[in-house]
């Protein structure tokens, strides 16, 4: 297999990569989530990923344009997990899931 080859199929690595570490998280955070308000959970989780990745250190790289996107990426996100917390804290996840994966719908 060729170098160029083997980097355009690496999208299905991460895309099954992604499935997993979503579908863990969804476990993870039920479990996590008892006796502890959602939205707390949601924004120590943001920052935790921001600083494990090191990612506030591009900061200074992003244009205007991208920032209002990703501030409104952001934004819906926020809302995505806030009401994901919200739904899997006060009901059962194997109910919530399905309908959050909606998404894959809504989005194609």
């Amino acid at each position: 297999m060729e170098k160029s080859e083997g980097k355009r199929s690496m999208w299905l690595v991460f895309a099954v990569l992604s499935a997993v570490f979503a579908a863990l998280t969804s476990i993870l955070a039920k479990v996590g989530i008892d006796n502890v308000n959602s939205n707390l959970a949601v924004l120590v989780m943001a920052w935790v990923m921001v600083f494990a990745t090191g990612a506030q250190a591009g900061l200074g790289q992003i244009t205007q344009r991208s920032l209002v996107f990703l501030v409104l990426s952001g934004l819906a996100t926020g809302a995505s997990w806030l009401c994901y917390y919200r739904a899997i804290q006060l009901g059962s996840v194997s109910k919530v899931l399905p309908i959050d994966k909606m998404s894959v719908v809504i989005t194609l």
